[in-house]
């Protein structure tokens, strides 16, 4: 075995592992997501997150558990609770072990009116939650979740589009999701 493919097969298997580490993206060994329980709260805003619609989220933080119970963080809003503790939790130097948010293409979902307002409906079991790397996301549609206008994702792209086709709003992926996106 030459060296240029010794040196090539380590790298390919350094990129592979390190992959792995960002966000759980591809790591096995990632936990797994949770079903949100009737009476869990939302580590950042504090509402119980059953009784509010639209995605949740969760984060399993590497060395980093929230006060008060076990991992992983829990979040009823997507734009004003998950994504604003990630980017803090990044800026401190925290790395993620897994982020899940509701992934719409995998539910029945319903968008149902309230006050003149469109609401998405929320799906609090493990198996509604995908890795949120892996998903597409409409941004500014006029629909609502638990605080106001959310982000909405899906792991098929072709529903992302349609929905934003029937909704409004843009698709965008995990990583175009910036601070500054959220403050929009």
């Amino acid at each position: 075995m030459s060296r240029r493919t010794v040196l090539g097969a380590s790298g390919a298997l350094a990129a592979t592992a390190l992959a792995g580490c960002l966000d759980g993206d591809g790591d096995s060994s990632a936990p797994a997501a949770i079903t949100i329980g009737s009476s869990d709260a939302c580590d950042n805003c504090g509402m119980v997150i059953a009784n509010h619609p639209g995605a949740n989220g969760q984060i399993f933080w590497e060395d980093y558990t929230p006060d008060g119970h076990d991992a992983p963080f829990r979040f009823d809003a997507l734009k004003q609770c998950l994504f604003p503790h990630l980017f803090e939790n990044r800026d401190q130097g925290r790395t993620a072990a897994a982020i899940y948010v509701t992934d719409y293409s995998t539910v029945e979902y319903s968008v149902s009116s309230s006050d003149d307002a469109p609401y998405i409906s929320s799906h609090p079991e493990a198996e509604a939650f995908a890795l949120a790397r892996d998903l597409s996301y409409v941004v500014g549609s006029e629909v609502n979740g638990a605080m106001g206008a959310d982000f909405v994702p899906f792991s098929d792209a072709g529903d992302a589009d349609a929905f934003a086709g029937e909704y409004g709003g843009e698709v965008v992926s995990f990583d175009d999701i910036t601070p500054a996106l959220v403050g929009r």
